[in-house]
């Protein structure tokens, strides 16, 4: 009989790693199943971040054509002019989706706030859920990054998250509900050579976003952390350009020293080519859909999610014995169980 994996709630997660064990497949739902449990989200927006491509734009359409209505964001808009913000708003038309589009660069305070402003009154006041996706991928050794790459990276893949995380709580808070979904990566926990400072970003995202879910408790906001494992998106093809301008900067001695490291880093372009990006839009909708004070802390994404699932269980053992008894314990209780 064929079986599929299910991923573990945060009540799994605290179990253990032989919870997880007993828990790790279920028999597939029928279609009709399926089709019962499609989600209806007309009454949900959505802010996204991100969405020129890869998750951020399947996202997008994915939770629009579930009824959403979506303030999809990105970068270097031109007014509209670019050639990804005309496809999408061509299919939103086509298919007479919710979608609106708006500039956000993740590094730019002002147009953080602007476009947060904006995206709050597309939806009639505080949003119901933050999409934080927008990054970029650069890899090599941690050595041959210099302070420019490494700026870059941590302003877009981590700083970026804080600011727009801080742009929509306010409102959030005020509502008493939210949602707030974090795309990190499996190299969020596991260290991977030749790509440190990616992996130093989403560690960043894991940390702060944990402290945040316990620290928004009592307010009724929700963190909810993607893992994805390696898929055929674009964020390495366009990473590739970030790591020719880090060598074109870099020292003979040091491109010379890490030659191997350099090649080896470069063939994590390529990774991820027969899995589905699909599977990161639906599993945020289905976390949507659950019922609030549900919704799971991490969700790995990905068919072999093993090492996630272990480096997940232990940490989440390891941060019960240290918030579960204490003053915290309450904060803790509302995010782990």
């Amino acid at each position: 009989m064929t079986q599929t994996t299910i991923h573990p709630n945060r009540r799994t997660l605290l179990a253990g790693a032989s919870a997880l064990a007993a828990a790790a497949t279920v028999a597939p739902k029928s279609m009709a199943e399926d089709a019962a449990a499609t989600p209806d989200f007309s009454e949900k927006s959505v802010l996204i971040t991100g969405t020129s491509s890869g998750f951020g734009r399947l996202t997008a359409l994915h939770l629009a054509r579930l009824g959403a209505t979506v303030i999809a964001s990105m970068r270097n808009f031109d007014g509209g002019a670019r050639t990804e913000a005309k496809e999408l708003a061509a299919i939103a038309s086509a298919e007479n989706l919710k979608l609106a589009i708006v500039e956000i660069d993740v590094t730019d305070d002002g147009q953080v706030a602007d476009g947060v402003a904006e995206a709050e009154e597309i939806a009639g006041g505080a949003l119901d859920v933050l999409i934080n996706n927008a990054g970029i991928g650069l890899g090599g050794p941690v050595e041959i990054n210099d302070m420019e790459a490494t700026r870059l990276i941590f302003e877009t893949n981590l700083y970026g998250y804080l600011r727009m995380a801080r742009a929509v709580l306010p409102k959030m808070r005020e509502k008493g509900a939210g949602q707030i979904f974090n795309v990190s990566s499996q190299l969020g926990r596991i260290i991977v050579p030749n790509i440190g400072m990616y992996c130093a970003t989403k560690f960043g995202v894991e940390a702060m976003f944990e402290a945040m879910a316990y620290e928004l408790a009592p307010f009724g906001v929700e963190i909810t952390i993607i893992q994805p494992g390696g898929y055929p998106t674009k964020i390495w093809e366009n990473g590739s350009r970030y790591v020719g301008d880090l060598l074109a900067r870099a020292s003979d001695e040091r491109k010379t020293a890490y030659a191997a490291h350099i090649q080896m880093a470069e063939g994590l372009f390529q990774s991820g080519r027969g899995t589905d990006p699909m599977d990161v839009p639906r599993a945020i909708s289905e976390i949507i859909a659950l019922p609030a004070g549900k919704r799971p802390l991490r969700r790995p994404v990905h068919p072999n999610t093993a090492a996630t699932d272990a480096a997940n269980a232990a940490m989440a053992q390891i941060q019960a014995s240290v918030l579960g008894g204490g003053a915290y314990k309450n904060w803790h209780i509302a995010v782990a169980e």
